[in-house]
């Protein structure tokens, strides 16, 4: 196993049926991290975090494959005995032993695999360490042990690469980026898996022979987010609509029971986490912590760390109101999945295999992709700005809202201009009508009396298929349509 120069070209290999297809989906910056890793010239402590289903274990393996030193994978609710019996197995396959070690506590088991990394010759020696924070039982010392272990050995050479993974951000952060103790400021790189953008989605539709049109990737972004493994199960062979029928409708459902198992494995307490997540769902254009706290009647340091763990999560985004400082913040909820089972899958009780199928075009399914088409812009700021032309031009992100006007997404630039968008999800060219028209020009006044803004103010309409232009249309400044937030 020997280390030069750079890592080969690296693929992503995606299972699909019956086939391997492989080709290489975003991911780019996360790999370089990697790969200059590998390349340093001293031992590098790498922290691969994200949410479940993210594919961080899948990203790892891909750069890696069968070149560790050493890996050992957390199991979900294994007591300390268990664990040590799973790590024990690992020691013995990669030491290379007829005999399996008897350990003790955790501090015996990084002796061990100090003994099996002295013995390897590669350059750089790799250990992989999968779901930590299942590793971690009460009162196990196990962040002392590999306290131990980095400071004490692995730290003091030059040719270990440790690698440590796990879904449960908030014990990430707690144990590891923000530990005060043996570990403070030890690790050496953070790579956060965020979901796949709409382009990376596209990518992988055609990396499987899909052809389905970007009016329906969005339709599918809107239900699956940018979660790999959740399109790793879709039948191109079917519509999305038959995949959704056969995922979340049918007795056997791959994604049923997917939405407990969530937030009971990424969280402690997830009956509270639960309580802020339905909350915010029932309240598509978000809730301000104090709205929070009164409706979950949680105590307000409990609720402040839940807040910080589903944003870090991106199960919710905190976003500013216009104008506001902290107190201004609007939670709403992001996580795509959990509002789509929240609305159609949670409570319902037809029985009938083919729910959604039956129910497209319906007035209730039409008024959700509405919303969730907004939270879909929101999260794709960045290509929104490419389309402006301000990418590289200081912005913020906001939203207004007073009694008179509500305005989703106000972007506010440093050339004085801002940004009052609307946005709008339909099958075709949207039609502004005059009393439409009036009621923007309205909004437009009350903005500016609210907030004393001397700013430019131009409305921008960002729409499926772009705008009918008519007599009513010259309120318009600018237009997105969804291609533009496919780049």
């Amino acid at each position: 196993m020997i280390y030069k120069n750079a890592l080969p070209n690296l693929t992503f290999y995606i299972r699909f049926g019956n086939m391997d297809k492989k080709e290489l989906i975003g991911r780019e910056d996360e790999i370089a991290l990697l790969e200059k890793c590998v390349n340093s010239k001293k031992s590098e402590f790498a922290v691969v975090y994200g949410r479940r289903r993210i594919g961080k274990t899948f990203l790892v393996n891909q750069v890696f494959k069968d070149r560790y030193d050493f890996c050992y994978v957390g199991g979900h609710n294994l007591s300390e005995e268990e664990q040590l019996q799973k790590f024990a197995e690992a020691l013995k396959k990669y030491g290379n032993s007829a005999f399996l070690p008897r350990l003790k506590d955790w501090f015996e088991a990084f002796t061990n695999l100090q003994e099996i990394l002295q013995a390897s010759k590669a350059n750089k020696k790799v250990l992989f360490i999968d779901e930590m924070p299942w590793i971690d039982t009460p009162n196990s010392k196990f962040i002392k042990a590999l306290e131990s272990f980095w400071n004490g050995w692995a730290a003091l050479r030059s040719d270990i690469l440790l690698i440590a993974s796990g879904s449960a951000i908030s014990w990430m952060a707690e144990n590891l980026f923000e530990n005060q103790g043996g570990l403070y400021n030890r690790i050496t790189a953070k790579i956060y898996l965020r979901p796949f953008s709409l382009n990376e989605v596209e990518q992988f539709f055609k990396n499987n022979g899909c052809h389905w049109d970007r009016y329906q990737i969005a339709q599918s972004y809107m239900i699956f987010g940018g979660i790999p493994y959740y399109y790793s199960l879709l039948n191109f062979s079917n519509s999305l609509a038959q995949n959704v029928d056969s995922m979340f409708f049918s007795k056997s459902g791959q994604l049923t029971n997917e939405f407990e198992e969530l937030y009971s494995v990424l969280f402690r307490s997830a009956d509270k986490y639960l309580a802020v997540v339905r909350l915010l769902a029932s309240k598509p254009k978000g809730l301000s912590r104090d709205e929070i706290l009164k409706g979950t009647k949680l105590q307000g340091g409990f609720l402040t760390k839940i807040l910080l763990n589903l944003e870090r999560s991106d199960f919710i985004q905190g976003i500013a109101a216009f104008g506001k400082k902290k107190k201004g913040i609007v939670y709403r909820l992001t996580d795509f999945f959990s509002i789509f089972y929240l609305k159609f899958v949670e409570h319902n009780r037809s029985r009938d295999i083919h729910f959604w199928t039956h129910s497209l075009n319906s007035p209730v399914v039409n008024s959700w992709q509405g919303l969730t088409f907004e939270t879909l812009c929101l999260l794709h700021g960045e290509q929104i700005k490419r389309k402006l032309g301000i990418s590289g031009m200081l912005t913020s992100i906001s939203c207004f809202q007073n009694k008179n006007a509500q305005i989703d997404m106000v972007i506010d630039r440093a050339d004085r201009i801002i940004n009052l968008c609307e946005i709008k999800f339909s099958t075709g060219p949207y039609a502004l009508t005059k009393s439409y028209s009036d009621k923007i020009r309205s909004r437009m006044a009350e903005f500016q009396a609210a907030t004393g803004t001397r700013k430019g103010i131009i409305n921008t309409f960002i729409t499926t298929y772009g705008i009918h232009h008519g007599a009513d249309s010259s309120i318009v400044g600018n237009e997105i349509v969804l291609d533009d937030l496919f780049a």
